[in-house]
């Protein structure tokens, strides 16, 4: 009698378990190509790059998604999590040319930013290949997940770089689903 009990309490549990709340991670990868200014001019940089691979994103075709079985209609809550810019090349720049850098995230006319850095300049982020983490701000993304395309555009003000600099943006996204 007391295994049969004991057997039914953990198939109840473990469904319950099957239906309750699950998270994951989702993480986001792209690059870009800052143009190097004219020679021994010092030229404003007012309108970054975009990160192409960051546009008209779909979340039911992203892999994360594929892995955990869940639709973005299944979603509950995002957030983001992390934010970083590495400079890739040449390995011998900083981010001494930046001054800000936003994110937003964007789907039809919502928009909201979602990391920023200010006085770049004076975190001391020197060469090799240096990495900048963005200050999150603790937004919901789960509207812009679930509508039909999402895009992350950046926003930055500095001086263009004496030289090109190839750039990677590396996002994760803390993703929440109910199955209740």
């Amino acid at each position: 009698m007391r295994r049969r009990v004991l057997l039914s309490w953990i198939w109840v549990c473990s469904l319950l378990a099957a239906c309750g709340p699950t998270s994951f991670k989702s993480e986001l990868r792209g690059e870009t190509t800052v143009p190097a200014g004219p020679p021994g001019v010092i030229t404003q940089l007012n309108a970054f790059p975009a990160i192409g691979s960051f546009v008209g994103l779909d979340f039911n075709e992203n892999q994360d998604f594929k892995n955990q079985d869940v639709s973005k209609d299944e979603v509950d809550s995002v957030r983001l999590q992390s934010l970083e810019m590495r400079l890739l090349s040449p390995s011998d720049v900083d981010f001494g040319f930046l001054d800000t850098l936003e994110f937003f995230a964007k789907a039809g006319d919502l928009e909201v930013r979602i990391a920023r850095r200010r006085d770049i300049t004076q975190l001391g982020l020197r060469a090799p290949n240096p990495v900048l983490r963005m200050e999150v701000d603790d937004e919901e993304l789960q509207p812009f997940i679930a509508a039909p395309a999402m895009s992350l555009l950046v926003r930055g003000k500095g001086r263009l770089p004496e030289q090109e600099v190839r750039l990677q943006a590396v996002v994760v996204l803390g993703v929440e689903v109910n199955f209740f």
